[in-house]
């Protein structure tokens, strides 16, 4: 997934975005609201992380505004704001997910799995394709009852793939999922871990659509 993180402490901010790195997705990190916007402006994102007390205003009127042009991507709150009038305000402004500082990285992770896991349509962690049992929770695959191991740029792109079956991926849309706006990407990069992909899960699971991209072979 491609992850919009809007936090103003450098701390925090940092060890945030190294865990959804870690995690296999794309991370772009701004601290202030008109940051956020112009991110927003130039790349379609499939998560926000929203800090409710940043430099330019306040994350909560910004979520409303989001949400009053009808955006809906899911959008989780990070804050030091523990009230439950605060997780209540934040909830009914549109957040899909409320976390309170200090929190521990895996619980983001998980809750980040969860809230995508809903949008997705597929609320279930395991899904069964062919031979593969996927626990999208857990992050292992088996294949014939045998675990696989998969890199995090590996895993990413199989998820791209899982949340959005039988449809036809381009090459820059998978690579806005694996990579942030300051990362270099080489011209050959997806069709190799389209390749590794094939050779460690079958070669039939990921079809080629010459010209177009890749998509997600019919279960």
């Amino acid at each position: 997934m491609r992850i919009l993180l809007i936090e103003d402490d450098g701390v925090l901010g940092a060890a945030v975005r190294d865990q959804i790195v870690g995690d296999g997705h794309s991370a772009d990190w701004v601290m202030r609201i008109d940051a956020a916007r112009d991110a927003m402006a130039g790349a379609v994102y499939d998560l926000i992380l929203l800090d409710l007390m940043l430099p330019d205003g306040r994350g909560i009127v910004f979520l409303r505004a989001l949400r009053a042009a009808g955006n809906v991507t899911p959008v989780i709150i990070l804050t030091a704001l523990d009230q439950v009038s605060d997780r209540i305000e934040g909830l009914i402004a549109g957040a899909d997910d409320y976390l309170v500082k200090p929190f521990d990285l895996d619980e983001l992770s998980a809750r980040i799995g969860s809230v995508a896991r809903r949008y997705s349509g597929n609320p279930n962690p395991i899904i069964r394709h062919h031979s593969l049992d996927i626990d999208i929770a857990r992050r292992s695959v088996r294949r014939e009852g045998r675990p696989v191991q998969l890199t995090a740029r590996e895993w990413a792109l199989l998820e791209a793939f899982l949340a959005r079956p039988g449809q036809v991926l381009s090459k820059a849309q998978l690579e806005e999922k694996l990579y942030d706006f300051d990362a270099e990407v080489e011209s050959n990069t997806i069709e190799v871990h389209v390749s590794r992909l094939r050779k460690k899960l079958g070669a039939d699971l990921i079809e080629t659509e010459r010209g177009l991209g890749y998509r997600l072979a019919a279960a």
